[in-house]
C-alpha cells in the first residue's frame, strides 16, 4: 500500500521561509513522480512542482519559480519542498502525490494524473 505523509507546515510571517517533507512508503516502482500541490477553500488543487523520483527531473509552477526548490534524499524516500520568501498568497493546504509514468512536464502539474495522496499540511503565512 502506497502512503504518503507530509510535514513541516506552519504559521510563519511573509518573507520567512518553511521546509516541506512527504515521507513515501509503498512503491514498488522506480519510474515515479512526486507532485505537491497546494489548496485553499473553494479554489481548485494548483499544483506547484513536479520531481521524478529516479533521475531528479523538475517541474515548477510559475508561482513557485525562483522561491521554491523540490528536492529528494531517495534512501530516505523522503522529498523536500523548501519555501522562501514566503507570501501570503501562498497561505494553503500543501498535498504531496505520487504516480507512475509520468514525465515532469507542464501537463505533470494535473492532480488528475497522481493516484496516491497524504493527508495535507497546513501553511499560513501572514502579512
Amino acid at each position: 500500500e502506497v502512503q504518503l505523509v507530509e510535514s513541516g507546515g506552519g504559521l510563519v510571517q511573509a518573507g520567512e521561509s518553511l521546509r516541506l517533507s512527504c515521507a513515501a512508503s509503498g512503491f514498488t516502482a522506480d519510474d515515479e513522480a512526486i507532485g505537491w500541490f497546494r489548496q485553499v477553500p473553494g479554489k481548485e488543487r494548483e499544483g506547484v512542482v513536479c520531481i521524478k523520483t529516479s533521475g531528479g527531473t523538475t517541474y515548477y509552477a510559475d508561482s513557485a519559480k525562483g522561491r521554491f526548490t523540490v528536492s529528494r534524499d531517495n534512501a530516505k524516500n523522503t522529498v523536500y519542498l523548501q519555501m522562501n520568501s514566503l507570501k501570503p498568497e501562498d497561505t494553503a493546504v500543501y498535498y504531496c502525490a505520487a504516480g507512475r509514468y509520468i514525465n515532469c512536464t507542464p501537463y505533470s502539474l494535473s492532480r488528475h494524473l497522481y493516484p496516491y495522496w497524504g493527508q495535507g499540511t497546513q501553511v499560513t503565512v501572514s502579512s
